[in-house]
């Protein structure tokens, strides 16, 4: 049986307990999503760093990198995509930011083949539409999420 680091019950916690008066900054720190793994020695759960979207991150622009294994009907691929996150939410300075910063970022990763930008939830909600964007069809799987 794996044991739960104390980390990881203090996360649980946070996450779980809602302060009901919290002001906005709190509430834009409150952890969306976070991951757990398995320590070197597979006896604990514990947090993987640095692996956690905040709920004030969900409203603000992001770059991700994300690894797409997928399926079309001649063979299986593996793709790296480039992901430039600019919610409809997200503060027009912000938008405008990281738009005049992709270029930069882009050029030191070379061999991108694939950018996909995404400006809400719903655009990612179908794996169907990233298949679409590596230019798969609809019978392509992918393995993962990219959020």
């Amino acid at each position: 049986m794996h044991i739960l680091t104390d980390d990881v019950i203090t996360v649980f916690n946070e996450m779980k307990v809602r302060k009901l008066q919290a002001n906005e900054d709190e509430k834009k720190k409150r952890k969306k999503a976070v991951l757990f793994c398995l320590s070197e020695d597979k006896k604990h759960i514990i947090l993987e760093e640095g692996q956690e979207i905040l709920t004030g991150d969900v409203d603000d622009c992001r770059y991700a990198l994300y690894d797409a294994t997928y399926e079309t009907k001649e063979t299986k691929k593996e793709d790296l995509v480039f992901i430039f996150w600019a919610p409809d939410g997200a503060p027009l300075k912000s938008k405008m930011i990281y738009a005049s910063s992709k270029d930069a970022i882009k050029k030191k990763f070379t061999g991108i083949k694939h950018e996909w930008q995404v400006n809400g939830l719903e655009d990612i909600k179908d794996r169907r539409t990233l298949a679409d964007k590596l230019g798969g069809s609809s019978v392509v799987t992918l393995e993962g999420s990219p959020i």
